[in-house]
């Protein structure tokens, strides 16, 4: 599962920086996403179960997080383009 994902948010993030706009995204899915990779994160560590599954953890927390931050760019542009519409 870990390993899918982490092949899903390359996509994810392509199609955010691309399409620059929040349709279709849910920041609060992302959240979700983000706050149970750390919830993952936190018990291996906890538990002294780090393995190879830990490195994979990290590295789709950071992908999310990247996908966050190009959810409030994306947001800022609807913005931007909401104002110069209603001109």
């Amino acid at each position: 599962m870990v390993v899918l994902f982490g092949i899903s948010w390359p996509t994810s993030i392509v199609k955010s920086w691309k399409s620059r706009t929040t349709r279709g995204k849910s920041l609060v899915f992302l959240c979700c996403i983000f706050t149970g990779y750390i919830c993952g994160i936190v018990s291996k560590i906890t538990a002294s179960n780090i393995t190879y599954v830990f490195v994979f953890y990290v590295i789709n927390l950071v992908m999310v997080g990247i996908d966050i931050c190009l959810y409030f760019r994306n947001r800022a542009l609807d913005r931007a383009r909401a104002a110069a519409e209603s001109r």
